[in-house]
C-alpha cells in the first residue's frame, strides 16, 4: 500500500464507514473517468464501468474478499474498472460482429445447403492439429482459443483468465504453441 491515509481509509472502508466509501468513490472518479477517455466509449458507458467498479470494490471489502491491499486504493479501483470497461468492449465487439454475422446469413445459407458434410475430409495437417490440440492442458486450449480463433489480445486473456500479468499469459501463449508443435512435428516425423 502507498501511504499511511490510504491505510487509515482501508481500514474505514473495512469498518462500513459510509463517509470514507463516498471519499473513495469522490476522490477517483475524475481519475477513472481520464483514464478511461482511451477506451472510445461513451461517457455514461464509462461512468456505468466506474460505478460497476466502485460496487466490486465495495462488495470484495464487506464480503472479506479484499482484507489488504497489495497498491493504493486507486490503483486497485481502476484495475478493477479496467475489467469493467474490457467487458464492455468485449460485448460491444460481440455484438457488432453479430449484427455483421447476421446481415451474411442469407449470402452463405446456399453455400451451407449445397455443402456435403459427408464428403468433407480434413486435411493432414488440420487433422493432426485437432488430434494434439485436444490433448493440451484446458489453459492452454483455451488461451490459444482465445488468442487465435476467438482474437482476443493479451490484455483481453489476461481479464477473462485471472491472470497477473500481460507477461504470464505471453509466456503461457508461448509455452502452449510451442508444446502443440512439437507434438505434431513430432506425429509428422513417424
Amino acid at each position: 500500500m502507498e501511504n499511511h491515509s490510504d491505510e487509515t481509509l482501508f481500514q474505514a472502508l473495512k469498518e462500513g464507514s459510509e463517509s470514507a466509501f463516498k471519499k473513495v468513490y469522490e476522490d477517483n472518479r475524475e481519475l477513472f473517468l481520464n483514464f478511461a477517455r482511451r477506451y472510445s466509449l461513451a461517457d455514461e458507458e464509462v461512468l456505468d464501468a466506474y460505478q460497476d467498479a466502485y460496487v466490486a470494490l465495495y462488495e470484495n471489502i464487506q464480503n472479506g474478499k479484499l482484507t489488504t491491499l497489495k497498491s493504493s486504493l486507486s490503483t486497485y479501483l481502476i484495475s478493477i474498472g479496467k475489467y469493467k470497461i474490457m467487458e464492455r468492449l468485449r460485448k460491444r465487439n460481440k455484438h457488432t460482429n453479430n449484427e455483421l454475422l447476421l446481415n451474411r446469413v442469407e449470402e452463405e445459407d446456399i453455400v451451407i445447403e449445397e455443402f456435403d458434410i459427408d464428403n468433407h475430409e480434413l486435411s493432414t495437417e488440420q487433422k493432426l492439429l485437432k488430434k494434439y490440440f485436444d490433448t493440451l492442458g484446458e489453459k492452454c486450449q483455451k488461451i490459444l482459443t482465445l488468442f487465435y480463433y476467438q482474437q482476443y489480445n493479451i490484455k483481453e486473456i489476461m481479464a477473462e483468465g485471472n491472470y497477473n500479468s500481460e507477461n504470464v499469459v505471453k509466456s503461457q501463449k508461448s509455452r502452449c504453441l510451442k508444446t502443440l508443435k512439437e507434438a505434431i512435428n513430432n506425429a509428422s516425423k513417424l
